[in-house]
């Protein structure tokens, strides 16, 4: 600071309070915590939430036409319909259910019972399963056809079946042992095979086969190769996205489920940092009021000093570059001690989900710097722009 400028303080500031540059200091500091903490926050979460390395994952939807009416109904989609549905930005992937399109028949000898039903499969693409088992997979030739199938019919016969029938509740690993009885007919053909439980899903609400097996099957029994799929699952990134349930409604389709636990949880996110960010906002204008507030009355009560300065030849900028280097002194530190604070705070933090679930946060502090200093910058520019707009009008009025 040069001699001049140094001299203009020493005039200057015998009516600075202090007591209102900490009120500012304060508000300002808060109001700064506040926004950032939202920033890092949200910064921090999102990966975990959305994205390859999300704790939840993408969630699967399955879409179907609606019946409308008793017979038949046209509820196939077509390939027109499957490739609109790809070109959707909301949507990462489509994949098809193909049903059998001959005669299954199971059963069973449990418990001193002969128990039998006829079933239905269906096959997805292997990257839409929740949990591939190892023995999944088929072969021509091959006399065993792996089954996943729907956790909650376990827990529908465990809790639901087995007590009205006497029978005993069983376990997953029992299942697995269990030897199926499956009779496969339809053109002419019909040959037994066994089935085994090789897993269980908590996503797919259908008894699953190999894809292998499916298109094997359809053409041995059924002569059919391919088929429109009347059933259609999707990877979608957030299930919740308006977009998303916009299309959806304007095509007519329905959702068969809706497992949107990361949509949710990242919806649930964004209003809370939402909420955040406003707060510090509050905090951060009512500093700048206080501080402007301050700077009036602070000129007000040197207004004789400043037309004096004026008149003797002392430019406004001149004038106004005490309280401008005070500005951003203040302003300067605020922002230095507010990112310290988030930075241990993210430090906390990190260590506390690491303790839970063995999560880490890789969140760079880019984002809570860049925010930072451009809000600082605004601020400080807004400071500087009423010191000196208030000591031109002092100038011109002398």
């Amino acid at each position: 600071m040069s001699k001049s400028i140094t001299l203009i303080w020493q005039l200057l500031r015998k009516h600075i309070s202090i007591f209102e540059l900490a009120i500012f200091f304060i508000a300002n500091l808060i109001g700064m915590v506040v926004i950032l903490a939202g920033v890092q926050i949200y910064s921090d979460l999102k990966p975990l939430l959305s994205g390859e390395e999300a704790i939840i994952g993408n969630d699967y939807i399955v879409v179907t036409h609606p019946v409308k009416r008793v017979g038949i109904n046209a509820t196939s989609f077509s390939n027109d319909d499957i490739e609109e549905l790809q070109n959707q930005e909301f949507v990462k992937s489509v994949g098809r259910f193909t049903s059998s399109q001959f005669e299954v028949d199971g059963s069973i000898v449990f418990g001193g019972r002969r128990l039998s039903t006829m079933l239905f499969f269906e096959s997805i693409p292997d990257e839409f399963i929740d949990a591939i088992p190892d023995t999944w997979g088929f072969t021509e030739g091959d006399t065993t056809i792996p089954i996943i199938l729907p956790r909650n019919y376990l827990n529908l016969y465990n809790f639901g079946f087995s007590s009205t029938q006497k029978l005993p509740q069983i376990t997953e690993t029992m299942v697995k042992s269990v030897n199926l009885g499956i009779e496969l007919s339809g053109n002419g053909h019909t040959n037994e095979f066994t089935g085994r439980v090789a897993g269980f899903s908590d996503r797919i609400n259908t008894i699953l086969v190999p894809e292998a097996f499916m298109s094997w099957a359809n053409g041995y029994y059924a002569n059919v190769a391919t088929d429109f799929p009347t059933r259609l699952i999707l990877e979608v990134a957030n299930p919740s996205d308006p977009n998303l349930m916009e299309f959806l409604e304007a095509n007519d389709y329905v959702l068969e489920s809706k497992p949107a636990e990361s949509g949710k949880a990242l919806f649930i996110l964004k209003v809370c940092v939402a909420i955040i960010v406003v707060i510090g906002v509050i905090f951060s204008l009512l500093s700048i009021i206080i501080l402007t507030l301050s700077i009036h009355l602070l000129l007000q009560k040197n207004i004789t000093k400043l037309e004096t300065l004026t008149l003797i030849g002392y430019t406004p900028s001149r004038v106004a570059m005490p309280y401008n280097a005070l500005t951003l002194a203040l302003n300067g530190a605020i922002l230095i001690l507010s990112l310290a604070v988030i930075f241990v705070a993210q430090n906390i933090y990190s260590d506390y989900l690491s303790q839970l679930d063995g999560i880490t946060i890789s969140s760079s502090p880019i984002a809570s710097i860049v925010v930072g200093v451009a809000l600082t910058a605004l601020i400080t520019a807004f400071n500087i722009f009423v010191i000196n707009r208030k000591i031109k009008e002092i100038s011109r009025k002398r």
